[in-house]
């Protein structure tokens, strides 16, 4: 236990970067970006969340039968993972990307007393009309039940329902950035965000 304390005390010299953006803000573009520039690591919950469930593990088990029941999964044992899984790439990571979490306030303060700071939050700034004509564009050749108008407006209204607190609490450490331009330009905004936090 204690060996996990040392461990854990030690994600303070890393950079731990909690990554918000909507549905079709590019993100997910921009995080392999990351990766592949500074040798972060990437951890998505969902991901994280899916490779339990197919483990064949006996928490595995336990999470299946929660999702199917339509219920939450609970905060701690998503931390759990996410604490799991910083751990066990420690050694070999320059800085760890979380997508996906916090996905509400209390989950960012869990997050902060249990496991690490959190150097910033990078913030993908898209204006909704953008979001909705890329994700309208994405269904072209998707075949994505969700990219369609209804659920698209739908989607962007929850995302800003439940980022909008999260952006409040983090405050000064949101780093926004705007999402409009072209990848290499998106990047280099970023770029500069980590560059500054790292001099």
């Amino acid at each position: 236990m204690l060996r996990k304390i040392r461990k854990l005390m030690l994600f303070g010299r890393k950079s731990v970067i909690q990554l918000s953006g909507g549905p079709g803000s590019g993100k997910g573009t921009q995080c392999e970006r990351i990766v592949q520039k500074y040798g972060f690591t990437h951890l998505s919950t969902g991901d994280l969340l899916r490779d339990e469930v197919n483990s064949g593990s006996l928490r595995g088990e336990r999470l299946t039968d929660i999702m199917k029941k339509g219920q939450l999964v609970p905060n701690e044992e998503v931390l759990a993972l996410l604490k799991e899984a910083m751990l066990k790439n420690l050694a070999n990571s320059n800085g760890f990307l979380i997508d996906g979490y916090p996905r509400e306030v209390g989950q960012a303060v869990d997050f902060e007393k249990q496991v690490s700071k959190c150097s910033f939050l990078l913030f993908f700034d898209v204006p909704d009309e953008v979001m909705k004509e890329r994700l309208l564009h994405r269904g072209k050749t998707s075949g994505r039940a969700d990219d369609n108008e209804e659920t698209i407006a739908k989607r962007i209204l929850t995302f800003h329902n439940h980022t909008q607190p999260i952006l409040d609490h983090y405050g000064d450490k949101v780093k926004k950035i705007p999402a409009t331009g072209t990848v290499d330009e998106i990047f280099a905004e970023v770029t500069k965000v980590i560059d500054n936090f790292k001099c």
